[in-house]
């Protein structure tokens, strides 16, 4: 799994590069489509159950809605962790740009299958997340997330799990 990591923060930097280089024909060549690869900490406040994870989002800023909340656009996502847990969800995420931070603040119900972790009482859990990222160019950006999967009592428990995630993003 240390390799693995080892090749995403390859891959992230050569893409840094790579639009750093080109950004000039962003604006060319952006189709609306965002994606969202994410690694970090499922569950870190449980000493037991705690596991790393990785995931991917995509986002389609051509479905964004201007709102009373803010600017609002459909999210999609899996994630995995290294006990084998899995959570695929779709949602609603809000943007603000502060600059060249950015909040985003996202609600996604999903399916969450337990696998060699922790289970979180549901197959329907619900992740709340709240993400602060960093404009590195106009198409890239790196960002630090919260969350908080929970199946709002739909099962005979809910535990929850409480996870923080690196995020890297880039439009195309």
């Amino acid at each position: 799994m240390k390799n693995f990591f080892k090749l995403l923060l390859i891959l992230f930097s050569s893409i840094i590069i790579f639009e750093n280089t080109f950004a000039e024909d962003k604006q060319k060549m952006d189709t609306g489509h965002k994606y969202n690869v994410y690694t970090g900490m499922f569950d870190f406040s449980d000493e037991g159950k705690k596991s790393q994870i990785l995931g991917i989002q995509h986002l389609n800023d051509n479905l964004f809605r201007d709102s009373f909340i803010g600017t609002v656009k459909p999210v999609t996502g899996f994630m995995l962790t290294a006990d084998s847990a899995s959570y695929l969800y779709t949602g609603i995420q809000a943007e603000y740009n502060i600059g060249k931070l950015n909040l985003t603040p996202s609600f996604t119900p999903g399916l969450y299958h337990e696998g060699n972790g922790k289970d979180l009482g549901h197959l329907v859990e619900f992740k709340s997340e709240l993400q602060l990222s960093l404009d590195l160019s106009p198409s890239t950006e790196f960002g630090f997330s919260y969350n908080h999967l929970s199946n709002a009592s739909l099962g005979d428990k809910n535990p929850g799990a409480n996870s923080y995630m690196f995020n890297f993003s880039k439009s195309f």
